[in-house]
């Protein structure tokens, strides 16, 4: 498949701090790609060395299969990014301010393309109205409209529902998946937030302390192998050993007297909930725990 993002032993140091170590990740064209890692990982300084902002001392980088150092300016012309949060000019209308970076972006749009942009985002009818009025949420919003101006293949965006609230979140979560299934753009997304990441990205890549840790298929990575369950049930000692003799190739442990943790593959989930309800145990709560989110919080905790 063609690769939109490649990535190879990339390393950056400020001084004598190592930022980035050794990350090396490839993203498909097409893919929602995500980019989780721990606050202070090194993701905010790869995608700055992705974006040209700043020069890594050593790896090398290739986006739509040139190499950044050599072709920069062909590159970036079909690269939309936010960083952080986007920044705009308060006292100009939320239509006024695409304008303005559409000249400077040497965009060849129309009023009519910001228009369809401005409703592509949900702000169809704010389009007149100052940003110094606009939520959080909405610049958000208005700065994924200014990414598209010039039509990129390539949109990047670092933690762009740190600061929302739940509201806001959903709507920019929508408008990513959006942008991937009825714009076709390939997305690079920038986290900390594993739940946000399962939600929207089809692959991705954990790196922490400066150095990439495990890349993959978002579905096979949160399913495969064993899952952890924990049954919150009555009796649960006595249920541990039913389990146990029922399903012996599961890991069976009673927590208490009220929580049966059992780690097994998922399509046994159901038959034990079954069994035990056979068995006339009441089950109050099947509660998942993904060995990936433990792995992941491992990770922060190292």
């Amino acid at each position: 498949m063609e690769s939109t993002i490649e990535v190879r032993n990339l390393a950056k140091r400020f001084g004598n701090f190592e930022a980035v170590k050794d990350v090396s990740f490839t993203v498909r064209k097409g893919d929602v790609f995500g980019f989780l890692g721990p606050n202070g990982a090194g993701k905010s300084t790869t995608i700055r060395c992705l974006l040209s902002l700043i020069r890594p001392n050593a790896g090398s980088i290739r986006l739509f299969g040139k190499d950044l150092q050599k072709e920069r300016s062909a590159i970036l012309s079909n690269v939309g990014s936010i960083i952080e949060k986007p920044d705009f000019y308060k006292y100009m209308s939320a239509r006024k301010n695409l304008e303005v970076f559409a000249r400077i972006s040497g965009a060849d749009v129309d009023a009519s393309d910001i228009q369809k942009m401005l409703e592509f985002v949900g702000l169809g009818d704010r389009g007149a109205h100052k940003v110094s009025g606009f939520s959080h949420g909405m610049k958000q919003r208005l700065g994924i409209a200014q990414t598209l101006l010039h039509d990129p293949d390539l949109i990047v965006l670092d933690e762009p529902t740190t600061g929302l609230d739940p509201q806001g979140i959903v709507e920019v979560r929508n408008l990513i998946l959006r942008l991937k299934n009825e714009q076709h753009k390939t997305i690079l997304l920038s986290s900390h937030q594993l739940s946000e990441i399962e939600l929207i990205a089809n692959r991705m890549v954990i790196i922490n302390k400066g150095t990439s840790i495990i890349e993959g298929e978002v579905a096979e990575l949160l399913n495969s192998g064993e899952l952890i369950v924990v049954f919150t049930l009555d009796d649960a000692r006595r249920a541990a050993d039913l389990v146990q003799e029922a399903f012996p190739q599961t890991k069976v442990k009673a927590l208490s007297d009220g929580e049966l943790e059992i780690i097994t593959s998922g399509i046994e989930v159901p038959r034990i909930n079954a069994y035990l309800t056979q068995q006339a145990f009441l089950v109050h709560a099947i509660e998942p725990k993904r060995k990936l989110e433990d792995y992941f919080m491992k990770i922060i905790a190292q």
